[in-house]
């Protein structure tokens, strides 16, 4: 970081009187205070984040400046020794009327090593995640989720303990092992017992979480809340009541196996949607036009019952599936898995939580198992004229919404319109993020409409020289 970005970065936060995710303020005038908490939460979420020593929250973010600078990083970097993984700082220093200010960069780990924790008190107790402006505490099922991708824990592949064998040698089964049979010559002469082992159905003796989920009669009868729950709602909130008091069009449970979840869940959103009628005028045509294109919620629900987390930890947390007036909704357990973010998405090959279940739908004939689900539904979305989808993921819990219309976008006009609007004052990535929360990822925004605003020379940077800085910001060219 250039001092000049600094000295930027230290007038942003007097500007707005706050820390916030990105950033945390230290004051440090009398010695050198404990961050590992920080360290530890930077360090885990995207995007890393800077500590800011010499700037004091209790005195309205006055700069205090720091006791001696170097002694500070010195002891800083010790902190940072503590830490497994070590983390490596970037500091800078600067001088703010007479007083000197030290930042310290912490970039985002590589997700194969999270969490970053503090050894002193072991990965349950020292792991933290960023919330607003305060370093939290993960949870035990948070600190698992990493740990799960890092030793290669395949919960799907856990035993159900009450069933046996014959729960799962049902008629589903009996055409699953016929298409393998047909699909996989290499497959095709080995006994039952042994397919459905090597297929990741059965291990001493003992079906797996994921052959009664695929074949079972009734899955639930040992997983009771590995189901759907669904509702149509008449309003915007889930609170919202209908003209004779209601609080549910629709509301529904959805059990049995995958296959049969994924058709009853799509036969609720269609049943809860709108469909309009079409007649082209030239042919005399009738044409269907549902409020959401099909694919694009099969694919969602699809994506849902295939990589959702199935650990003891979620054993009680069903999908869920929410229409609004204006929105549809569905989120599944389980936030993204391994090295996939938000801003990855559907770009490149993403590490697969549910191999054995992927794999078996893939037979069946249900997926493609071709990473190819999320451009599906984005591509479906901006041939039906709608809004991006927007994908979220937190603290264990992967969200998908669709809105209905580019309406559902605060203002009449395109999103290219608002975001010039928005940036006639120079905004910053964090300021385009807090625009479009609840709508749009920020990485999405960036990279479908200020990147090529900014390509076509409608949009200008402060900082052209590093595009990629904490500091920059977008301003609408006149």
């Amino acid at each position: 970081m250039l001092e000049a970005e600094l000295v930027s970065l230290i007038k942003r936060i007097q500007s707005v009187h706050t820390e916030w995710n990105d950033y945390e303020v230290k004051a440090a005038k009398q010695g050198c205070p404990r961050v590992r908490d920080t360290l530890s939460s930077f360090s885990n979420q995207s995007g890393g984040g800077v500590i800011v020593f010499g700037v004091d929250e209790e005195d309205n973010f006055n700069v205090c400046g720091v006791y001696d600078a170097a002694d500070l990083i010195k002891k800083v970097e010790a902190q940072c020794m503590e830490m497994e993984p070590v983390i490596r700082p970037l500091f800078s220093v600067a001088e703010i009327d007479g007083k000197t200010v030290v930042s310290a960069e912490i970039q985002e780990i590589d997700n194969a090593d999270k969490p970053c924790f503090y050894k002193g008190v072991g990965r349950l107790n020292g792991s933290y995640v960023r919330s607003g402006d305060a370093d939290r505490l993960m949870t035990e099922y948070e600190v698992y989720s990493f740990e799960a991708f890092r030793k290669k824990i395949q919960d799907e592949l856990r035993t159900a303990g009450r069933a046996s064998l014959s729960d799962i040698q049902t008629k589903a089964f009996d055409l699953f092992v016929g298409l393998v049979r047909a699909k996989k010559p290499n497959l095709s002469e080995l006994e039952t017992e042994e397919l459905c082992r090597l297929q990741g159905f059965a291990e001493n003796g003992k079906p797996t979480l994921a052959g009664i989920m695929l074949f079972s009669d009734y899955p639930q009868a040992f997983f009771p809340q590995l189901c759907i729950t669904a509702v149509s709602v008449p309003g915007t909130e889930i609170s919202s009541t209908g003209s004779v008091g209601e609080r549910f069009i629709d509301n529904k449970r959805l059990d049995g196996t995958l296959v049969q979840m994924l058709n009853d869940a799509l036969m609720f959103v269609r049943s809860n949607m709108k469909t309009a009628t079409i007649i082209d005028p030239n042919t005399g045509r009738r044409n269907d036009r549902t409020e959401y294109p099909v694919i694009a919620i099969r694919e969602l629900i699809l994506n849902a019952l295939i990589h959702r987390d199935y650990s003891i930890h979620t054993d009680t947390a069903p999908i869920t599936i929410r229409m609004f007036s204006d929105r549809f909704e569905i989120e599944n357990p389980g936030g993204l898995y391994g090295r996939m973010t938000l801003d990855r998405l559907g770009k490149v090959s993403a590490d697969t939580r549910n191999p054995a279940i992927a794999n078996a739908m893939e037979i069946l004939g249900e997926t493609e198992n071709r990473y190819s689900g999320i451009p599906t539904i984005i591509n479906a979305m901006e041939e039906h004229g709608l809004p991006a989808p927007v994908f979220e993921s937190d603290r264990g819990v992967f969200k998908v919404t669709l809105y209905k219309r580019t309406d559902a976008v605060k203002n009449t006009g395109t999103v290219e319109d608002e975001i010039l609007s928005f940036c006639r004052t120079p905004r910053s990535r964090s300021e385009l993020e807090e625009l479009f929360k609840g709508r749009m990822t920020v990485a999405y925004v960036m990279e479908r409409y200020v990147k090529p605003l900014t390509e076509n020379g409608l949009l200008g940077m402060t900082i052209p020289g590093k595009p990629k800085s904490k500091f920059q910001k977008y301003y609408t060219v006149r």
